[in-house]
């Protein structure tokens, strides 16, 4: 049984934390994925399971057994890297095997599990290829079949994809989950893309600064993100956030005003600093109102820059003034009289262009301002009659 678990992990290098406290509990047979921004310790989780570093505290068990002082090979795990490694002298047969043999298996078993590894990552009559003689794809999947003739309780996975163009690795996300699918076994992976996360995983481990930021399935981490990193983090483009105050009849930003009960939520009080977080596809063009449950009052902007993907476009929107405040602080990301709204390719939005639009009440979320933590996903107004639009229900004609 695959299931592995870290208790108080951390692992420190002099005076450089980058990694505290970690506790996961991975199941048998889950793809769990961890990500986050370079050097937040993803890679560093991995390597404490695999054996390569040892914590320096925390005890880690698979399968029931701690490992935590195992050498790598004692482990039940194969690992597979982001640099494939593979022999250039050997053909693919060797490559696979070599593991194999350095470990004296009998040849008939040998054979059998390459044969094996090579149907289940589609390399048969490939076996007596040299490496140069393959795609970067086929590389790929032969230092995959290389893990899997090891028959591990574990699958070690450090960004294996980063080295492949964008084409190639959208082919290999689907041909991981395949292969996940087939072996029914645990499979740890660590990237910085987040459309690998949320694309192949049972659960996503987000992790920032050597934290776990949440560890829940992709969707929950988009639609209810345990704090602010997460929210900014999952998600493409990411969140818009907005600092607000709590007033008697919702919240007061630099440029408009969001209605609410506040009294709905226990954890804030009139006066107190949040963090209004709404994602672009939820602010909407005053016109698409209807389409919206709980819609905001209409909020006065004006376009500035159009960037058009295909099957939607983001729109860059500034309130109040109309003019980007290009001092930003250091940690924020963007404007804070700044929106950014995806529209309908059909739309003809234009730029420079003065518009309003609504926000859905319903996929706002609040933030603590100090601590960053999550306070509500959604937020609520009155009851909107049938047949009337919630701005409707505010008096707005």
């Amino acid at each position: 049984m695959g299931r592995v678990t870290l208790s108080n992990v951390t692992k420190r290098y002099g005076d450089v934390t980058a990694v505290e406290e970690m506790n996961l509990d991975i199941q048998d047979g889950e793809f769990v994925t961890f990500v986050g921004p370079s050097g937040c310790g993803k890679s560093t989780t991995l390597e404490t399971i695999a054996g390569l570093t040892t914590p320096t505290s925390g005890t880690i068990t698979i399968a029931g057994r701690e490992v935590t002082n195992l050498p790598p090979k004692d482990r039940g795990i194969a690992m597979v890297f982001q640099n494939i490694a593979l022999f250039p002298h050997m053909d693919v047969y060797d490559n696979v095997s070599f593991g194999l043999r350095l470990r004296d298996y009998p040849k008939e078993e040998i054979d059998r599990r390459v044969e094996r590894a090579a149907d289940i990552v589609q390399l048969e009559g490939m076996l007596e290829r040299m490496p140069d003689e393959m795609s970067g794809g086929q590389r790929q999947r032969v230092a995959i079949a290389r893990a899997i003739v090891r028959e591990p309780e574990v699958f070690l996975m450090d960004e294996p994809l980063a080295n492949l163009d964008a084409k190639l690795r959208v082919h290999m996300r689907t041909e991981l989950q395949r292969l996940h699918k087939e072996l029914d076994t645990t499979i740890i992976y660590v990237t910085h893309d987040q459309a690998e996360a949320m694309t192949m995983s049972d659960r996503i481990a987000v992790i920032d600064g050597g934290h776990l930021q949440q560890i829940a399935p992709p969707l929950t981490c988009y639609n209810e993100p345990a704090n602010l990193f997460v929210a900014g983090f999952i998600g493409s483009p990411s969140m818009n956030f907005v600092e607000a105050e709590v007033t008697a009849s919702g919240l007061l930003t630099r440029d408009f005003d969001v209605e609410f009960d506040p009294t709905q939520l226990s954890e804030i009080a009139e006066g107190d600093a949040v963090t209004l977080g709404v994602r672009p596809e939820d602010v909407y063009l005053r016109e698409d109102r209807e389409t919206v449950a709980n819609p905001t009052q209409p909020i006065p902007a004006r376009t500035d820059v159009l960037e058009p993907m295909g099957d939607e476009i983001f729109v860059y929107l500034l309130t109040g003034d109309g003019d980007a405040q290009m001092e930003i602080d250091a940690e924020a990301e963007a404007p804070q009289n700044q929106l950014l709204m995806s529209v309908d390719p059909a739309s003809d939005v234009a730029a420079d262009t003065d518009v309003e639009v609504v926000l859905d009440r319903e996929r706002i979320h609040l933030f603590d301002t100090e601590s960053g933590e999550a306070l509500s996903h959604g937020l609520e107004f009155a009851t909107v009659e049938p047949g009337r639009t919630g701005t409707e229900a505010e008096g707005d004609d």
